[in-house]
């Protein structure tokens, strides 16, 4: 139940409405206030809370796992690369959790009770695996924060330059917090939530994209005194177009944090301009951020730019480009299990293949606005993974971690996107997660492919069963060594209808034999005649390793083309002088059905199809995959 109290300060009411809640600030004179049962003391004023980009506020409300919350308090801390706010929430079932927001990313999280030791802050490092609570980790991000102002109601005393040493960790779909500004340390336990699906209301207004309002910061370079500005107070770094210096809109003073390009550094143009606005994957973005980082690998330099996008509720978005390939980046709240650099990733049922890891990547110019202190100079380690037309890739330092997916767009798609004048750089070679042209290709010859097959099949098929072999003829003959010299012919036969294939079959008793008949199929009406010459032979016995035998006593021979008409055989034999005995024929003259050398040939010709498109896709992996840590031997660029 609500309790309210007056402001020792100003007389106005004060409402704790979480029993938890022993701290508040006046909303009305910004008293610092301590709840004593049912006395408030006042201990001095808060300090005033940062301008930043947050579409929350005192007051919203919103849903999480069909639970109603309202947002009654909020922590404004600070880090060395910028600000994050920690939002306090009461929950209709009166349960109490937080709500983290930071670069756009939001993570719901509630205190965790945990009965072992756990480990000192200063023993951690980021990639570090911990067992905590019964569940595995991975340390993301160590920061040595501190608050810079509160406002609400909150379960503990804050003020400015209260000590937060945090650390953050991630286990699957799982989100964790050590807090260690007590003692024991805290653990919270929680999960990231997309913004859509808190269903929030009663937000601020105007906060997708805000434009450059009178908390801009509008000052002059240190370095080249160019004019500068900040649109809002959680831009932390600007980086000046003109000389390439770095400023860090965070001191009073605007000092740099890193100094102007040299004479010798080369100054690469944004291919997008910064202000750039457009609407990417349906949503609306400006250009605020553009930096170029680049690495060393085997003494060969390679560079590539990305862009800081403003997304819609206070998000950001990246663009990146390299040779001409682009990709629009989103930073991920749930991360992928690792376990190393070269082991195939799963996320999202999708499995990505390990490209490349890059020991250090350096920024190596800065223009526009950040929410970190980025400097010329800093490094990465960045580890890439495949599954096209997606990418995973995973960024760290000595004491951060974080997981990004891009997704391949063609720079048509870019320039459409911001409404370029001109046409982008066309790509060059093949990229890491570049959609594969011939994939779909590929798959439609191969289905196109199946179904001509089978349709040939059926076709011959149909008419191996419409012109199936029939018997014209079937004589006994006999050869002895006493008429060897004989011709025999035997009784006529009829072929009918169209030109057909005639085989003549033949099977002789042979028995450790052969016999040679030379035959001649005759028209008897035109006297046309087709000769062929057969030898058969028969051969067995048994020897110490058992039964053998060779040749065989069948034989046939076709005859293709014949016209109709009636036709007759000659067949005048040979028979073997070694072994002078009588040699029983059984021939037979068949119709041929349909032959199949047309469907093999159909076949060749059409699986030839296929096989270019496998091919070419085959030489297209092969590209993409030269250009990683997994390139075949010899695959590399040549010295020449």
């Amino acid at each position: 139940m609500a309790q309210a109290a007056s402001c020792p300060s100003c007389g106005a009411a004060v409402v704790f409405k979480s029993a938890a809640s022993i701290f508040a600030v006046c909303e009305y004179c910004q008293s610092t206030l301590v709840r004593h049962d049912q006395a408030l003391e006042d201990i001095g004023k808060m300090a005033a809370l940062a301008e930043d980009r947050s579409p929350l506020q005192l007051g919203a409300e919103g849903q999480w796992e069909g639970v109603h919350f309202a947002l009654i308090g909020r922590i404004q801390l600070k880090y060395s690369q910028g600000l994050w706010n920690e939002w306090h929430l009461l929950f209709d079932d009166m349960r109490t959790g937080w709500l983290s927001e930071a670069g756009g990313e939001y993570v719901v999280s509630f205190l965790h009770p945990v009965q072992e030791p756990l480990p000192a802050f200063a023993g951690l490092e980021a990639g570090q695996r911990l067992t905590i609570a019964g569940r595995p980790w991975t340390v993301t991000d160590i920061e040595d924060a501190e608050c810079v102002a509160g406002q609400g109601e909150l379960p503990f005393k804050v003020g400015p330059g209260y000590k937060a040493p945090v650390v953050d960790l991630r286990g699957g779909e799982h989100f964790a917090t050590l807090d260690y500004s007590e003692e024991p340390p805290l653990l919270f336990v929680g999960a990231p939530v997309d913004f859509k699906s808190l269903k929030m209301t009663g937000l601020r207004e105007g906060m997708p994209i805000p434009e450059v309002t009178i908390e801009a910061q509008a000052f002059r370079c240190p370095s080249c005194g160019s004019p500068l500005s900040a649109r809002s107070k959680d831009i932390l770094a600007v980086g000046c177009a003109a000389c390439g210096a770095v400023v860090d809109t965070g001191d009073r003073n605007y000092q740099l944090l890193s100094k102007a390009l040299g004479p010798k550094d080369e100054k690469y143009i944004p291919h997008l301009p910064l202000g750039s606005q457009g609407v990417l994957d349906g949503k609306p973005a400006e250009v605020i951020g553009f930096l170029v980082k680049q690495t060393k690998i085997d003494g060969i330099e390679y560079d590539w730019r990305e862009y800081l996008l403003a997304a819609e509720n206070g998000t950001y978005r990246w663009l990146t480009e390299y040779n001409g390939h682009w990709n629009v980046v989103d930073v991920l709240s749930r991360h992928p299990s690792h376990r190393g650099d070269a082991t195939p990733v799963t996320y999202e049922r999708q499995t990505y293949l390990h490209f490349s890891t890059t020991p250090s990547a350096e920024v190596i110019q800065v223009a526009g606005e950040f929410t970190w202190r980025v400097k010329r100079g800093e490094t990465t380690r960045g580890v890439d993974y495949v599954a096209p037309p997606l990418m995973l890739s995973l960024e760290s330092t000595s004491n951060e971690l974080s997981w990004s997916r891009g997704t391949y767009v063609e720079p048509e798609v870019v320039r459409s996107a911001f409404k370029l004048p001109a046409p982008l750089p066309d790509p060059v070679g093949v990229y890491a997660n570049q959609p594969n042209p011939w994939e779909a290709t590929h798959r439609k010859t191969c289905r196109t492919f199946w179904g001509l097959a089978v349709a040939a099949l059926l076709a011959q098929l149909w008419f191996a069963s419409a012109a199936g072999e029939q018997q014209l003829l079937r004589q006994e003959l006999d050869f002895s060594p006493q008429n060897a010299e004989q011709t025999q012919t035997t009784a006529p036969f009829e072929i009918k209808g169209k030109p057909r294939k005639i085989v003549v079959k033949n099977h002789a008793n042979l028995d450790n034999n052969w016999v040679g008949l030379n035959l001649t199929l005759v028209d008897k009406n035109t006297g046309a005649a087709w000769p062929a010459v057969r030898e058969l032979s028969y051969y067995a016995g048994r020897d110490e390793d058992g039964s053998w035998s060779e040749g065989s006593q069948d034989d046939e021979v076709v005859f293709a083309g014949i016209p109709p008409g009636t036709y007759y055989l000659a067949v005048d034999p040979d028979l073997a002088p070694e072994k002078p005995v009588p040699v029983h024929d059984t021939l037979a003259v068949e119709t041929g059905g349909p032959g199949w050398s047309n469907f093999v040939l159909v076949l060749i010709f059409l699986v030839l199809f296929p096989l270019f498109s496998r091919l070419r896709r085959g030489a297209f992996e092969a590209s993409r995959w030269a250009e990683s840590d997994h390139a075949p031997a010899g695959s590399g660029d040549s010295d020449d």
